[in-house]
């Protein structure tokens, strides 16, 4: 597979070698607006609760939180989405080894590691979700936009993604 521009030669390629388990996938379509981000820690919490992997919450709240919140302030145009729109969907696929949590935006336009600078506010989004998974990356979503990606271990299966 050809690499999206501005992918680094060396990331991560999520290529499940495995199906999803029985039941194992939920999405939520989010609206474009700031309050997406705990929409999605809420769904996420929920699906994850209803999988018995509670082990799980804390770090994939503050995964999709940061996935989404990057969505919604980097990848849509200013004005508000249309009602009844989705223009960012969150995904959630379990695998027998491993979770996978996927935000799909619109915007091509890669995601950015940032160097904020030790008295910045903001801008450590993604180097919290590469911290708290095994690994990460992203993908062109045809016909447009793009799917940034987590994968973490389920409890027990440490290191074997």
């Amino acid at each position: 597979m050809k690499r999206p521009p501005g992918m680094p030669a060396d990331a991560p390629e999520y290529a499940p070698e495995e199906p999803v388990v029985p039941g194992g996938f939920s999405a939520c379509g989010l609206d474009g607006r700031p309050r997406n981000a705990g929409q999605a820690r809420k769904f996420a919490a929920s699906t994850l609760h209803a999988w018995s992997l509670r082990p799980l919450v804390a770090d994939v709240e503050l995964i999709v939180s940061e996935l989404v919140g990057n969505a919604v302030r980097h990848a849509l145009p200013p004005a508000p989405s249309c009602a009844g729109e989705y223009p960012v969907w969150l995904g959630l696929f379990r695998y027998r080894s491993h979770l996978v949590c996927a935000v799909t935006d619109p915007s091509p336009a890669p995601p950015r590691l940032g160097d904020p600078g030790p008295a910045a506010s903001g801008g450590r989004g993604l180097f919290l979700v590469d911290s708290l998974s095994d690994s990460w990356s992203w993908r062109l979503a045809p016909p447009a936009g793009k799917t940034v990606w987590a994968c973490l271990p389920l409890p027990g299966q440490q290191g074997s993604t």
